[in-house]
């Protein structure tokens, strides 16, 4: 995969004034500088390992995010090198954060993954659960919980948009009952679903093949 410099621009506009966090799975240091240069700052990676060696290897001013599922046995690794972690889904994940929070006395800001189309093959927390993990977190002064992410299922565009709109309805409840968190980030749709998600109330967009070429 390589950088589609004029699409990187374009979607920049398009999606303004949400963010738009380049998914860098398939490409290496020297495209995600291409990205840079193009006026895209966030990078999201899926897998801890490639992440540590884009890492070691990227010394541009981007700031990464991660955004695929995260193991409790990895989280010490990236701990001190990513701005916000999109895919917290679990409550051993987010002790695991606390403890590696204090550990290096950080602030770590993250984001609740909830599965809000209740799918088997998806991680995330049920919209029920929501209540309970927000009082966990309380006992949790490290972690800063930033807002919601979602992953919509595979299905055509326009009928994601349900699930979207259900996960802006969330985050604006759990906003009225738990001041005390920021809340204000809602990180939702891809390459093909982005445009509904925008108008649903996205503000940060995961988009990976729309910005490359094969």
């Amino acid at each position: 995969m390589i950088v589609n410099e004029e699409a990187v621009k374009n979607m920049l506009e398009k999606v303004k004034p949400a963010k738009l966090v380049a998914a860098t799975k398939y490409i290496d240091e020297k495209e995600i500088e291409k990205l840079e240069a193009c006026g895209c700052l966030y990078f999201g990676e899926n897998r801890v390992q490639a992440f540590l060696d884009k890492y070691e290897q990227y010394h541009g001013k981007g700031h990464w995010h991660f955004i695929g599922t995260l193991q409790k046995n990895k989280v010490k690794y990236i701990i001190d090198k990513v701005e916000l972690i999109h895919s917290v889904n679990s409550y051993h994940l987010i002790d695991e954060l606390e403890k590696q929070a204090q550990k290096h006395q950080l602030k770590v800001h993250i984001l609740l993954q909830v599965n809000i189309a209740r799918e088997e093959s998806k991680h995330g927390f049920d919209i029920e659960e929501m209540d309970e993990v927000m009082n966990y977190l309380m006992k949790c002064p490290s972690l800063i919980v930033d807002g919601l992410m979602m992953m919509a299922p595979n299905i055509e565009p326009e009928d994601t948009r349900i699930y979207f709109r259900q996960t802006r309805e969330l985050l604006e409840r759990l906003k009225e009952t738990y001041p005390q968190y920021p809340l204000h980030e809602l990180s939702m749709g891809m390459s093909q679903d982005y445009q509904i998600a925008l108008e649903e109330g996205a503000t940060i967009v995961r988009i990976g093949r729309a910005l490359f070429h094969e």
